[in-house]
């Protein structure tokens, strides 16, 4: 696709600043002169501000509330010739923190620190992902990518000891028998599957009523991005899959997913659902389509904005997948 990286979370170009990872006295040298920022984190949830909570906030480095921070400083970047840090605060508990809503398919809670301005708040990044800049939008969904995988990945995988963070956040070494480790990205086929005038559509168990979205699924070890997308359709519908080729990626850091947007075409019509995989799967119209995705289908609610799954749907709309 000739626009593939204008899906969210793609496209900003950020300088990872790589050549500075591991150099301490460099680095610690721009933070002294002041050139330097970061990011705040809660639970996975970035600091933003402004009307619409549309803007990531940047704190200097010296802000009194990154004392509480449960990671070293994790280096995302370098912007206009300031680097670009995050810090992860979740070990703060707010007031009236109710878990329920956090575990909610769309978390609309806010959460304010009595030591930020009144104005910005942690808020849930699939919420206001459509909202934010190119830029922010990577910034934010790297800084969340990271700080859950250290999150998760504390101990040695070879040995079970505790390791240890390096290189600004890119690398965990272990202390004890010397394994290196570094940040897990897992790849995942999403396709778009389509025979005729018609694509295939699923939705998981425990979605909204009436979300329906494309096929996906995580690409196995020792398989191909076609076989993957084949395998799937399969195994959750039974529809037969023949040409596949790629369209377009997207990160998507919930927890740490590389989406890997692809076509096929079918070679069945039937189908046969794995009600372990999936609940429900239909083909549907474009007109069907468009019908929910300007809110006026009878059943149908459009794929989450955002999201690779509405990105390839809007293209396959309006013939702009090539």
């Amino acid at each position: 696709m000739r626009h593939a990286e204008t899906v969210t979370f793609g496209g900003s170009a950020l300088d990872r600043a790589h050549e500075l990872r591991g150099d301490d006295a460099a680095l610690g040298a721009v933070v002294a002169a002041g050139q330097a920022d970061t990011l705040l984190l809660w639970r996975g949830k970035p600091l933003v501000q402004g009307d619409a909570l549309d803007r990531l906030m940047r704190l200097p480095m010296d802000h009194p509330v990154l004392a509480q921070s449960d990671l070293p400083p994790i280096l995302l970047g370098r912007e206009d010739g300031r680097l670009i840090f995050v810090h992860d605060i979740s070990g703060w508990r707010p007031e009236g923190l109710d878990e329920d809503e956090l575990g909610r398919f769309l978390d609309l809670s806010e959460q304010r620190h009595p030591d930020l301005p009144g104005e910005a708040a942690f808020v849930e990044l699939r919420r206001i992902m459509t909202r934010l800049a190119p830029r922010d939008a990577e910034l934010a969904a790297t800084a969340r990518a990271m700080t859950g995988w250290h999150v998760s990945h504390r101990y040695c995988a070879r040995c079970g000891a505790e390791s240890a963070m390096e290189r600004e956040g890119w690398q965990r070494q272990c202390p004890s028998c010397g394994a290196v480790h570094f940040p897990r990205t897992d790849p995942v086929v999403i396709m778009l599957i389509t025979r005729g005038n018609r694509v295939l559509m699923g939705r998981s168990h425990g979605w909204p009523e009436g979300m329906y979205s494309l096929l996906a699924g995580f690409v196995e070890p020792g398989e191909t991005i076609e076989a993957a997308v084949r395998r799937e359709v399969d195994e959750e519908t039974g529809v037969q899959v023949g040409e596949v080729g790629y369209l377009a990626s997207q990160p998507w850091p919930f927890p740490a997913s590389l989406m890997i947007g692809c076509r096929g075409e079918a070679l069945s019509d039937e189908i046969t659902i794995d009600p372990v995989e999936i609940e429900d799967a239909l083909w549907l119209t474009r007109e069907e389509i468009m019908q929910a995705f300007a809110g006026e289908h009878p059943f149908l609610a459009a794929a989450r904005k955002g999201a690779i799954a509405h990105f390839l749907l809007r293209n396959w709309l309006a013939d702009t997948l090539d």
